[in-house]
């Protein structure tokens, strides 16, 4: 167990925890956690690299140019390290199949290559050493993540940086000052809104890699010596102050850190769509499944979710400049497509799906009622859905989903991660085989035995089939 200092305040016990965890620290059930993390978002890069916007990010970062210094997954080449992870985090998001967890903060998409690129900027580093950073930078980024009030701002880029942070200051084996200052500078970097996702903008996946760049950033400048602020965390304008209104509970923030982590937490989706309509997904398959319902045969469906997600999720269904965003984050959509066609895959959010006039016509049968009732004691973090249906016969049938499939309490099987894998890797235009994924299964799942995780990079990259 790390050596925590008691009168270090919030700050100093998470510079100190982060850097001295050993792998040994943390629990086995944690450690697969974040192996399923890892597996779960490398297919999501693999499944989003040919996705809209993405191809002209690429070029971007090319066309800067700089160093060499960290790989460009799937397409290959070198760029300088925060712009490699820039890009390949924002193929992570692209698709909104990487790790989540309430109130919509994604953790993996940016943490998960900003460490491969911090790895490849020291010349390497363990399998071991590559899982412990990410798993402190984890538990780190949830634990203030449960103190938090967000009122808008997007949870991905005002606290998962947190974990971006950790994860590459770590591997790049920052002195205690030194990783103190970059917790500073990432705090001081992208804050994000909602509003991205509300518009139907790419700026969603964009985001994502913005969280990776100025992680990047901010543990260089830090190494080299430029200084954030101190009390990042509980200064007077510091995160608790802003993301809090100063109402928080240091004991229980730190309640067993470096004992009990709370990778726990961590959403795999089991749909390819925002965590927000998995639930509603979940009540239509299993209504479908439980009374034979067929598109012909419903009438309308009624779907009752909180406040929260409504102004996420609830608005009508329109198809915008960006088909796959618009139908991500609708869950008129989501409903509909999932009654069309018993399922809910990544290449139904294809744009010819999308537009498919008898999903479209589908989508206007479905209404989504806000219910502050849904909220219980989790105000602003219960996903909970509540479905009716009436048949055109006049019948009706009701189903509630209190925890959406892939969420704690709900989770799914390893073999179903490594289906959702599948399925990702095998996606769009720069799909991998069949042999490759399962390659790529065997190292992930055996990269405590890895003498050196940059052995991945040639998987991800020129090893493709």
């Amino acid at each position: 167990m790390p050596r925590l200092r008691e009168d270090a305040g919030l700050e100093g016990r998470f510079v100190d925890f982060v850097r001295d965890c050993s792998f040994e620290d943390v629990p086995t059930d944690a450690m697969d956690i974040a192996k399923n993390v890892v597996l779960n978002d490398l297919g999501a890069i693999v499944g989003g690299a040919a996705s809209e916007g993405c191809g002209t990010l690429l070029n971007l970062v090319r066309a800067w140019g700089g160093s060499e210094e960290a790989s460009v997954l799937v397409h290959g080449g070198k760029v300088p390290a925060h712009n490699a992870a820039l890009v390949n985090s924002a193929m992570a998001r692209a698709l909104d199949i990487d790790d989540h967890m309430p109130p919509g903060m994604h953790v993996g998409a940016s943490a998960v290559p900003t460490a491969l690129a911090a790895a490849e900027l020291v010349g390497g580093c363990s399998g071991k050493e590559f899982l412990t950073a990410l798993a402190v930078g984890f538990d780190m980024a949830i634990r203030i993540n449960d103190a938090s009030t967000y009122n808008g701002f997007d949870p991905s880029g005002v606290c998962g940086m947190f974990a971006s942070v950790a994860a590459a200051g770590r591997i790049l084996r920052l002195d205690p000052a030194q990783m103190r200052s970059a917790f500073g500078l990432g705090f001081n970097r992208p804050v994000q809104t909602f509003q991205s996702i509300v518009d139907g903008t790419t700026a969603v996946r964009v985001g994502q890699g913005l969280i990776s760049q100025a992680a990047i950033t901010a543990v260089q400048m830090a190494h080299e010596g430029i200084t954030g602020p101190e009390h990042f965390l509980e200064g007077v304008y510091g995160y608790f102050r802003l993301y809090a209104a100063g109402e928080y509970d240091p004991a229980a923030i730190t309640a067993g850190l470096g004992e009990s982590f709370r990778l726990d937490k961590v959403a795999l989706k089991n749909y390819p769509s925002c965590g927000g309509t998995i639930s509603s997904t979940d009540a239509i398959l299993g209504l479908i499944e439980r009374h034979g319902l067929s598109p012909g045969g419903v009438a309308r469906i009624d779907v009752r979710v909180t406040p929260y997600t409504y102004d996420m999720n609830g608005h009508q269904f329109e198809v915008g400049s960006n088909p796959r965003v618009d139908a991500q984050f609708s869950l008129q959509y989501c409903i509909a497509n999932a009654l069309l066609r018993g399922d809910s895959l990544l290449r139904h959010f294809d744009e010819d799906h999308i537009r498919d006039p008898e999903v479209m016509e589908l989508t206007k049968r479905v209404h989504v009622i806000p219910d502050p009732a849904l909220e219980g004691e989790s105000k602003g973090r219960s996903l909970r859905s509540d479905m009716i249906v009436t048949t055109t016969a006049g019948d009706t049938c009701h189903m509630s989903v209190p925890i959406p499939s892939g969420f704690p309490g709900n989770p799914m099987s390893k073999a179903r991660i490594i289906r959702r894998f599948e399925e990702a890797a095998g996606y769009g235009s720069k799909a991998i085989s069949e042999g490759h994924s399962r390659e790529m299964v065997a190292f992930v799942y055996g990269l405590e035995r890895t003498e050196n995780v940059c052995d991945l990079i040639p998987l991800m990259t020129e090893g493709r089939r």
